[in-house]
């Protein structure tokens, strides 16, 4: 199929004007001026015409999908069985694609749901983006989110969990590495579960299988643990305490020499934190991601969709925060694209528009590095090259 696009984003704030795209199969073949490629094509390839934008399709690196984003996810999601649990990951997955995302990391599943739900995706059995699942996230014993399967106990175990997680196809290895709010009976989010030596036995048997690790750590400690053992990312990264907030400056340095790549999660609702937090301390909230960003620290955009309140079609939304903190949209878009794909293992597969990547698109009206907000104004998706069109009554 041949896209024609008025601009067409080839690389980090870069547009080929009045451009196309060729696709052969799953891939994209070329990447050009629209002549150019239109003559390359040839006149017997079914041609797409559109006068908006051609981008990457987005990628929401931090999502739960067998949490329904409700007030309540834990309780929904104890009530279910895994047949109608299922019916809904379906559901939230098309919702992902409708809104222009193409790839998803989920960092918490139930019985092996996600990864069932990824192979059904890529047989194209149902539609969804692709699904980078961490299977069964690993925690302490009454940990947090022990109700999804993963308690532990030391060294051994943390290592057969691992083992059991790749062996049922799990692209990442998810550690709770502290405390966190979803879990009410559960260590406070600022409180560590587990020792350095634990979370290296862990990112051992993962890196050993070509595995990356995302590290949920919300206190300044597990933050600390979760750098020292040598993980992949850290998720939320909020740089809690007993009495506030610790913001270690040199342990971001740690983060920035080790390549560690951090994914905030930010909600698509972050403009109510001040009233849940307070002006004072969600403002502070706020400002540690910005200085981490100055830093240099390496962001990747991630919603947490499934937990409270937080459905499966707000990544644009919370991109929004990042235009908050005064990123430049092209930068902002990246961490949606190119910069997630490199955190997920997939920088040389998806996250562009280049010859050679999957053909994995979002076609939005108006022009997304004027105004971030075009992203929302989804006209289609090609996923793996199969064109999904939202507003399409014949899918």
């Amino acid at each position: 199929m041949l896209i024609t696009g008025g601009r067409v984003l080839v690389d980090s704030g870069t547009y080929v004007e009045d451009g196309a795209v060729l696709i052969e199969g799953e891939s994209i073949a070329a990447v050009g001026p629209r002549k150019e490629i239109e003559e390359r094509a040839g006149a017997d390839v079914p041609l797409f015409e559109f006068g908006g934008t051609v981008l990457p399709g987005l990628i929401d690196a931090h999502v739960h999908l067998v949490f329904d984003g409700g007030p309540d996810p834990v309780s929904t999601l104890q009530g279910s069985t895994d047949d109608v649990l299922f019916e809904d990951m379906q559901r939230r997955g098309e919702q992902l694609l409708k809104s222009g995302v193409t790839t998803v990391r989920d960092l918490g599943d139930r019985g092996g749901l996600a990864l069932r739900l990824a192979a059904e995706i890529n047989d194209r059995r149902t539609p969804g983006p692709r699904i980078v699942s961490a299977g069964t996230p690993a925690t302490t014993v009454g940990g947090h989110c022990h109700f999804l399967g993963g308690e532990v106990s030391g060294k051994t175990e943390i290592r057969e969990l691992v083992r059991r997680n790749l062996a049922a196809g799990a692209g990442v290895i998810k550690a709770m590495v502290t405390g966190g709010g979803l879990t009410k009976d559960g260590p406070k989010s600022h409180q560590s579960q587990f020792s350095v030596e634990e979370l290296a036995a862990l990112v051992e048997e993962a890196h050993q299988a070509g595995v990356p690790v995302a590290a949920h750590a919300h206190g300044a400690d597990g933050i600390a643990a979760a750098v020292e053992a040598g993980v992949d990312t850290i998720e939320h990264c909020t740089w809690m305490s007993s009495d506030g907030l610790d913001f270690r400056p040199d342990v971001v340095q740690q983060i920035i020499t080790k390549g560690i790549t951090v994914c905030p999660a930010v909600s698509p609702h972050w403009q109510m934190l001040p009233k849940f937090f307070g002006e004072e301390r969600a403002n502070a909230m706020f400002d540690l991601v910005r200085q981490m960003a100055d830093a240099g620290v390496r962001l990747i955009a991630g919603t947490d969709a499934g937990v409270q309140r937080t459905g499966f079609d707000g990544l644009v939304p919370a991109l929004g925060f990042y235009s908050h903190l005064g990123l430049p949209n092209s930068a902002i878009i990246d961490m949606a694209t190119s910069q997630a794909a490199a955190a997920l293992g997939l920088g040389e597969i998806t996250g562009k528009v280049a010859p050679g990547y999957r053909a994995d698109l979002l076609l939005v009206d108006g022009d997304p590095l004027a105004d971030l907000s075009a992203l929302s104004g989804v006209r289609a998706v090609f996923s793996s090259g199969q064109l999904y069109e939202p507003n399409s009554t014949d899918q």
